[in-house]
């Protein structure tokens, strides 16, 4: 074991934890590499923390203590680092936002209109691809495979739907070669076994 996340989280309460869904250990969901370092997220008290390869463990920020409880779910960097959320259940369409957080723990919405975001990907074009898990009705009411998307934002703005009809898909990483890769089926009904990984070519 490198760091014990959940004694650190206890030890150090964030400002605003949500009392009706308030797990303890935390519920840690995404962690990156910047420059030997990791940076972790966890949605269920709404933080981001630096964890050194020797154990340190230090806040970078307390999300809920600006934004609430919005459900950081997944980090990517690009310079700065920016940070999806799910939202509160039941997830309301248009609900999920990118926020962009400096170093030194500033934070700043720059994209909304997006739903239940649980991955996030920025190319060398500046370009943020946005998944999300599904662009269904509200969620969780009632289980919506199939209406699952991955969205291109440019440096403009603009928006572009890469790919469409995911089946509750949890994560995106691009590859080596440039292409996105989607954890497909990452949790839901049975059958066990549905879940796979998905190759999406990214086209300019």
């Amino acid at each position: 074991m490198i760091a014990d996340l959940s004694s650190w989280q206890q030890a150090h309460p964030v400002a605003h934890p949500e009392e009706d869904d308030f797990e303890p250990d935390g519920t840690w969901y995404s962690m990156i590499n910047v420059r030997g370092n990791l940076y972790a997220v966890e949605p269920n008290h709404g933080e981001m923390v630096k964890v050194t390869t020797t154990g340190d463990i230090s806040r970078v920020i307390d999300i809920s203590a600006s934004q609430g409880h919005i459900v950081p779910t997944v980090v990517a960097y690009h310079g700065n680092f920016y940070v999806s959320n799910l939202n509160t259940f039941p997830i309301a369409g248009g609900a999920s936002s990118i926020y962009k957080i400096t170093p030194d723990g500033s934070i700043k919405m720059v994209a909304t209109g997006f739903n239940t975001v649980l991955g996030l990907v920025i190319d060398q074009q500046s370009r943020m691809y946005v998944l999300e898990n599904t662009a269904g009705p509200s969620f969780p009411t009632f289980p919506t495979p199939g209406f699952g998307r991955v969205i291109r934002v440019d440096p403009s703005g603009s928006r572009t739907t890469i790919a469409t009809g995911l089946n509750l898909p949890t994560g995106m990483t691009m590859g080596p070669d440039g292409k996105l890769y989607v954890s497909n089926w990452g949790f839901g009904p049975p059958p066990i076994g549905l879940g796979e990984i998905l190759q999406i070519d990214v086209k300019d």
